[in-house]
């Protein structure tokens, strides 16, 4: 990269974008100057990036003008990227997008850069990139190897998804109902970020109910796949809140064409030599990933891997990553490289 750019991050004050800035620093982008915006609860207060601090602004229309911003990062929720991203397009930035509002529109490159790289090509049509949903991210990381070297029929996936996958308030919501339980009064507790109690429990139910009984969390996984993986295999979810803090778990069982005889130890080498994707698979000497293995690392990590015991071309992983920094901030960060890649060598 010959030169620095100038970022913003919208929602600057939210789990997103918090990883966002620790994420920046890790991975040595290129700065020039951050502007943090939020809303004008936040604005006033200040951030860190890179070892220096920056004060948040508040999010306006007019913001972004004359302020030479090459790259916004959106996190802050899809009605908030629906009515101010084309105010930074306008003001010359790509925007790269980390909501829902975008990421279906046949016009918008949906781009996790280890898989679909190359969609990113397209990002001049709106001037937007998205970035998936944070379950769909780590699963097509897992995926793409075993589809180049298969080819897939169809995958059915459960998801053990931590809380903070829901913000800061549900965190907190978690924190404060374990809280209560040790001090005997955990009927007391409010159920504010989740729909029942989180603690010692779980949810079978994140997002929105969908006409078909699906939700719109499981049909994001179902829908984001096939676009970026420009593939027309069927996919089923069934997402799961646990009362985890951070980083998502899943049961992927992935079944190929009836004429694959699945070779394990073929799996396991293409799956640890795919980018950013490490296995840890030896049952027998408890070797297998966990939330705490994931959690503040950029590795989606695969264990468990088997063939099933009656069907020679169906195979079951076990996937977990960092939501926050894997299925966010990361690969927010990991597209913004490729597009600096991209524009340099244009």
């Amino acid at each position: 990269m010959s030169r620095k750019y100038n970022i913003a991050v919208i929602g600057a004050s939210g789990a997103v974008g918090e990883e966002l800035f620790y994420v920046l620093g890790d991975l040595n982008f290129p700065i020039a100057n951050v502007l943090p915006l939020a809303s004008a609860n936040s604005a006033g207060k200040v951030i860190e990036c890179q070892g220096k601090e920056y004060k948040i602004e508040e999010l306006t229309e007019e913001v972004f003008e004359g302020r030479d911003i090459d790259i916004a990062f959106f996190s802050a929720g899809g009605n908030i990227s629906e009515t101010y991203a084309k105010y930074a397009i306008e003001a010359g930035a790509v925007v790269i997008d980390n909501t829902s509002h975008f990421r279906m529109d046949e016009n918008v490159p949906l781009v996790v850069p280890e898989v679909n790289p190359e969609d990113i090509k397209s990002w001049r049509e709106t001037g937007i990139i998205a970035n998936p949903n944070c379950s769909t991210i780590q699963m097509v990381q897992a995926l793409k190897p075993l589809h180049d070297m298969y080819g897939i029929k169809r995958v059915d996936v459960s998801t053990y998804q931590a809380v903070s996958g829901a913000g800061k308030p549900g965190a907190e919501e978690l924190v404060q109902q374990m809280q209560d339980f040790f001090a005997f009064k955990l009927n007391e507790s409010e159920c504010k970020a989740f729909m029942h109690q989180i603690a010692l429990n779980v949810i079978p139910h994140i997002d929105t109910p969908q006409a078909n009984d699906y939700t719109k969390e499981e049909m994001k996984m179902v829908n984001e796949t096939n676009k970026i993986m420009h593939s027309n295999f069927a996919v089923s979810a069934t997402c799961v809140r646990v009362p985890v803090l951070r980083s998502h778990s899943e049961a992927i069982t992935i079944t190929f064409d009836e004429s694959v005889d699945i070779n394990v130890e073929r799996v396991r080498l293409a799956l640890n030599d795919f980018e950013n994707v490490e296995v840890m698979d030896n049952i027998h000497e408890g070797l297998y990933p966990m939330p705490t293995t994931a959690t503040d690392t950029d590795i989606t990590f695969v264990g468990r891997i088997r063939k099933d015991n009656f069907a020679d071309n169906i195979l079951h992983i076990w996937v977990v990553a960092d939501q926050l920094r894997v299925g966010a901030a990361t690969n927010s960060i990991r597209i913004a490289q490729k597009w600096v890649e991209l524009e340099e060598n244009a």
